[in-house]
């Protein structure tokens, strides 16, 4: 005989308190994520935004400089006699535009009318014709200047290609008679990156700042509200704790009322139904035989009722133990109970995971034993790395999902609740004319 079996009690407020500060900061790494996650999809935006704001103003800025150069600086020294190359003017605008040509501004180019470059500071490409585009001419019949960042690889871009990328100006001038001009200007894009950057630098920490104190002020408020989840969740627990231990309370209430009185008046009247047979007349004594049966059978059923009702004594006898008192009486209604149970010795179970798991395994072979029109019931219980399993199947007539539990599936509902707030999970699969499979999964909780 094995030595009485000892489940190991947990406490309770300690892995609960454990469990509800992992669900608080399960909540709060998950507001921080969405947090960052929504900085990350506002800074994006914002970032190609301020990037491109940048790269417009740098653009106008030049706009506006190669406008002025246009006008003021080449317009009027473009005479008929420069047109013709006179080498002298030539030299006199190259004087004029040598102290803008830096590091900054690097290539010029003035176009005539017909699409010939009249002038350029690399005097190889003056006198060639590269032909005119839609947009040019609209440009020399007073169309905007435009500008735009980019490499330049190009036909006439001969000097200017390898230079990376480059902010290419296209502004409409005069010349010295009023002949319409293209005045053509190349900037570094050193200047658009840098302003890119100093405006990035300038704007970003107020957004970013701006961003972090509203992640903060909501911070306080989620973590109030997790709590008041967590209180929630609490009390629903208690509750249902107090329901089912009220329900075994009045189990074993109706069990010891039934086993003393009910059962012990029924077995008493047995005997003196038997008594009586002896004295009594042959036709009497067959009717007194029925009586005493049906008394008899009754007597069994009630007993059989008193055992499913009172909830063993986990502590004394283990779960194995119980389990195999639990399908006992069921024999007796023509329902075959198989248990493959592990020794409690084998068990990791604390008392409470014990309970829950008795609860449902009585809760699913009764439902079975009552609507399944069940033959057979096989449960087993197997101790997993981290785990306790426990699967019942029965060979009963089975129901469809889809349309919903059938009569008497109230009871694995609470029971679902149970087993959840235990931290493990219950799932019942069935299919119409297949059976129903029961199956409950208790992780095994982790001191703190």
């Amino acid at each position: 005989m094995s030595r009485p079996p000892t489940l190991t009690p947990q406490p309770r407020s300690r892995r609960r308190s454990a469990a509800e500060i992992s669900e608080v900061r399960g909540a709060l790494r998950r507001f921080l994520a969405v947090g960052l996650v929504a900085m990350v999809v506002v800074a994006v935006p914002f970032t190609i935004w301020v990037r491109q704001l940048a790269e417009n103003r740098a653009l106008h800025v030049a706009t506006e400089q190669t406008q002025k150069l246009a006008d003021y600086a080449v317009g009027p020294l473009v005479t008929a006699e420069l047109l013709a190359g006179e080498p002298a003017l030539l030299d006199q605008l190259d004087q004029r535009l040598d102290p803008w040509l830096d590091d900054s501004l690097i290539r010029i180019k003035v176009w005539d009318a017909q699409g010939k470059v009249v002038y350029s500071d690399m005097r190889s490409l003056i006198g060639q014709n590269f032909g005119l585009e839609d947009w040019m001419v609209e440009l020399l019949e007073g169309g905007p200047a435009t500008a735009t960042v980019g490499l330049q690889d190009e036909g006439e871009n001969l000097y200017e290609t390898g230079s990376g990328e480059l902010v290419e100006v296209y502004a409409g001038s005069q010349a010295a008679d009023g002949a319409p001009l293209i005045f053509e200007a190349y900037y570094s894009g050193d200047d658009v990156m840098r302003d890119k950057g100093e405006l990035l630098l300038a704007t970003a920490p107020i957004v970013l700042l701006a961003l972090v104190v509203l992640q903060a002020t909501q911070l306080l408020p989620a973590v109030r509200l997790a709590r008041r989840i967590q209180d929630g969740e609490a009390t629903r627990r208690r509750l249902l704790q107090r329901a089912l231990d009220a329900s075994d309370i009045e189990r074993r209430r109706i069990a010891r009322e039934l086993h003393d009185e009910v059962i012990q008046e029924l077995a008493g009247l047995g005997y003196a139904v038997e008594a009586e047979e002896r004295h009594a007349s042959e036709e009497h004594r067959r009717l007194l035989v029925r009586a005493r049966t049906i008394l008899q059978n009754n007597v069994r059923t009630l007993r059989g009722m008193t055992t499913e009702l009172y909830p063993p004594d986990l502590e004394e006898v283990g779960l194995p133990g119980a389990l195999a008192r639990l399908a006992a009486p069921f024999a007796e209604q023509g329902l075959t109970v198989s248990l493959d149970v592990p020794d409690q010795d084998d068990l990791d179970l604390d008392r409470e995971h014990a309970a829950v798991l008795y609860r449902i395994a009585r809760e699913a072979v009764t439902n079975t034993a009552k609507h399944a029109a069940a033959s057979a019931v096989e449960l087993s219980l197997r101790q997993e790395a981290d785990r306790t399993v426990m699967l019942i199947r029965d060979d009963g007539l089975g129901f469809d999902p889809l349309a919903g539990s059938p009569e008497g599936h109230l009871g694995l509902t609470l029971m679902r609740d149970s087993i959840e707030e235990a931290g493990g999970s219950l799932e019942v699969t069935s299919r119409a004319g297949a059976g129903t499979v029961v199956t409950a999964a208790l992780t095994r909780p982790a001191m703190v």
